[in-house]
């Protein structure tokens, strides 16, 4: 059933995502107390901001529990990684990129998602998907959520 999990973008607080271990036989997959994992989510405040342009965006995400580099790829047209994809295809997802990097602003609240990745050792999240919330609760309710859903879903899996 833990497997179920793996390919859910799991609602997870900074210092939970930072402790996470990597699975040293898949190295797409992460584990929580022996549960395989490969997708997260998170809520809180953009307090850094490096564009790249063209290659991509850095951002950290800061919810109050620690802080998580995130990442979103700008390289879609140049990257053999798509070249084997429909052009129209790959021109509207990097359209969809190009417009979310000009939007993450230092300041912002944002909810991001995506693959749980590793680079230089750090654990950090691939975007896939940025939403800005306006809800002054979207934080707290977020820390809310990953504490039931810890308590009542995550940790019910055996280790």
């Amino acid at each position: 059933m833990a497997a179920n999990l793996y390919n859910t973008h799991v609602k997870l607080l900074a210092f939970d995502l930072l402790s996470l271990s990597p699975n040293p036989r898949d190295p797409s997959s992460f584990s929580r107390k022996g549960t395989p994992l490969s997708r997260a989510e998170t809520v809180g405040y953009v307090v850094t901001r490096d564009l790249k342009y063209g290659r991509f965006l850095r951002f950290t995400i800061d919810d109050g529990t620690g802080c998580i580099a995130c990442v979103l790829w700008l390289n879609q047209l140049t990257s053999p990684h798509f070249s084997r994809r429909d052009p129209s295809d790959v021109r509207s997802i990097a359209a969809m990129a190009e417009k979310l990097a000009s939007e993450i602003q230092l300041g912002d609240v944002a909810r991001v998602r995506g693959r749980i990745t590793v680079f230089r050792g750090i654990v950090q999240i691939t975007v896939s998907d940025v939403a800005f919330e306006t809800d002054p609760n979207a934080q707290v309710l977020h820390w809310l959520d990953c504490v039931r859903l810890s308590k009542k879903c995550y940790d019910k899996f055996p280790s």
